[in-house]
């Protein structure tokens, strides 16, 4: 089980997003075992977001009217953390609402969930102890697959791979092939070129 009924797991921006392209958050949300929390920062910026054409604020809005996830702040230890990690040469510095994340996951020794490249190796970097999370380590969780279904959970994977673009690590590759197939899974444009060619 990759959560634990004692944690908190705290989702960044591209995680959140993720977990809305699914079609099903509240549902996934309700069986993990963990509580789920986003930075009012990650909040912000899922509010701001209307480029992309998604709904992620009205969406966050219901999980958060239903008590699925809830908002919260950094303190002094996670602005210091925070302000590390946003300043300073831009190889070594992260988006607002991933940097939260981790800040707010240093601050209160909590799980963070984060899918973008970069912020994975400075987090691992930086700090090591951490261990995040990806969204699919959320959506395979035992506890949500068993909920959902083989079915279902795998149109949910499939839509935050074709609708958000979501991003899966190598080790979870094969897996999440074998779960949407291989026909759906040449249509994802986020998976490896090996991948859809085969």
């Amino acid at each position: 089980m990759v959560t634990d009924s004692s944690d908190v797991v705290v989702v960044g921006t591209s995680v959140a997003i993720n977990l809305n392209a699914t079609g099903c958050a509240a549902q996934i949300l309700a069986c993990l075992p963990s509580g789920l929390v986003i930075t009012d920062i990650v909040g912000a910026e899922l509010r701001q977001d209307r480029r992309s054409g998604r709904n992620d604020a009205v969406l966050l809005a219901a999980l958060m009217e239903a008590n699925l996830i809830r908002t919260v702040s950094l303190g002094m230890q996670g602005d210091s953390v925070f302000a590390s990690l946003v300043v300073g040469p831009a190889a070594d510095t992260l988006d607002d609402g991933e940097a939260s994340s981790i800040a707010y996951a240093v601050e209160h020794a909590v799980r963070p969930a984060i899918d973008e490249r970069k912020a994975l190796r400075i987090c691992a970097q930086r700090f090591p102890a951490l261990r995040p999370l990806s969204t699919v380590d959320l959506l395979m969780d035992p506890a949500v697959a068993g909920s959902l279904g083989r079915e279902i959970l795998a149109d949910a994977v499939f839509q935050a791979l074709q609708t958000a673009r979501m991003r899966v690590l190598p080790g979870w590759i094969d897996r999440v092939v074998r779960l949407i197939g291989v026909d759906r899974a040449a249509q994802c444009s986020s998976l490896p070129a090996h991948v859809r060619r085969r």
